[in-house]
């Protein structure tokens, strides 16, 4: 049940179930959830009415992918019993938000959102921009005030959108007169986007160039081997590049001796330490992260009524927090209210 007496900050986050998550996730988010999730108040949205604005012509690749992403988080240490863990499109009152928020919003505001601009061009929409897709901000807007939220765990390339939900609030609430919706804040981890192992800026499942969370010891040993490291690096002896270097990349990002790990840069940068040495003592770090995490959600994945149980449970406590600030709005604003 919904507790309007917890005290505690509250914490949105979520993804798309566009495909099962990966090691970037993982970096990015998913252990910071883990972490967060006894100190704050954690809704955790499977966001898919948002990934129906670029996968429209595919909504079975959204729907089948809504477990696959749970199974994800139940693996990596979400606990239900501390995480709401909840699916957008079973949350009617997001919807009338966001239909709300359009009127306190320009188009041209939308189309120079940082965010959405850099990814109509990477989609290639040019002018066929899907209006789900424009709105998105908006969307986004409706989630983080529905919960009340006001810390967002997001990429730096996504602050924007944090920005663009502030505005929203604030034009809201001087049309109120008072202080009803929170603004928000953007948490952005230390660790920015975990490349790709070819070495690209982004590790992507479209791109193939991912760790998946489940991956298996021969996917992690092969996924390793192929990592882009320095070209300029060809022996041992040689004096290397640390920096741009993904294998050291996903080192600072996941090993948890540091000590050792600055040293083998220094030998690395000075020469004597050859590519495969760094490349096993990261395999072997990669091999110890998710092996637990790959049985723990090979069990979820073989209860799947379980896990669907879960997100019911979690979505009717959501319903609960999100129609209670559709109220508190509705009276705000003075609409009409049939009882």
């Amino acid at each position: 049940m919904y507790s309007p007496i917890d005290s505690r900050p509250v914490i949105l986050t979520g993804d798309r179930p566009t495909g099962p998550l990966h090691l970037g996730h993982y970096a990015g988010s998913l252990r910071n959830r883990v972490a967060l999730q006894h100190s704050h108040r954690q809704y955790l949205l499977l966001a898919d009415t948002q990934a129906l604005t670029d996968n429209a012509d595919d909504p079975d690749r959204v729907r089948r992918n809504v477990l696959e992403v749970a199974f994800d988080y139940l693996a990596v240490g979400i606990d239900p019993a501390e995480t709401t863990i909840c699916l957008q499109s079973a949350l009617p009152a997001l919807a009338e938000l966001t239909l709300l928020y359009l009127n306190f919003v320009t188009v041209g505001r939308l189309e120079r959102n940082p965010t959405i601009k850099t990814e109509i061009q990477l989609r290639g929409f040019e002018r066929d921009i899907p209006a789900g897709f424009l709105c998105y901000p908006v969307s986004q807007a409706a989630d983080i005030t529905g919960f009340k939220a006001t810390i967002v765990p997001v990429g730096e390339d996504q602050a924007p959108l944090i920005e663009q939900t502030n505005e929203i609030v604030r034009r809201l609430n001087r049309q109120i007169g008072r202080e009803l919706l929170p603004e928000a804040e953007a948490m952005i981890p230390a660790i920015g986007r975990l490349p790709g192992v070819d070495g690209k800026a982004k590790m992507s499942k479209s791109q193939g160039n991912a760790i998946p969370l489940s991956a298996s010891p021969d996917d992690i040993r092969e996924a390793v081997r192929r990592m882009y490291t320095d070209p300029d690096h060809l022996h041992a002896a040689d004096p290397g590049k640390v920096e741009g270097n993904v294998v050291f990349t996903y080192l600072d990002a996941f090993a948890e001796d540091r000590d050792f790990v600055d040293e083998m840069k220094a030998r690395y940068r000075r020469g004597g330490l050859g590519d495969m040495t760094v490349k096993r003592h990261l395999e072997d770090v990669l091999q110890a992260l998710l092996a637990p995490i790959r049985e723990r959600r090979a069990r979820y994945a073989g209860d799947p009524a379980y896990v669907l149980d879960l997100l019911r449970q979690g979505t009717l406590k959501a319903r609960e927090r999100t129609e209670a600030t559709v109220a508190e709005l509705r009276a705000a604003l003075g609409l009409f209210i049939l009882t």
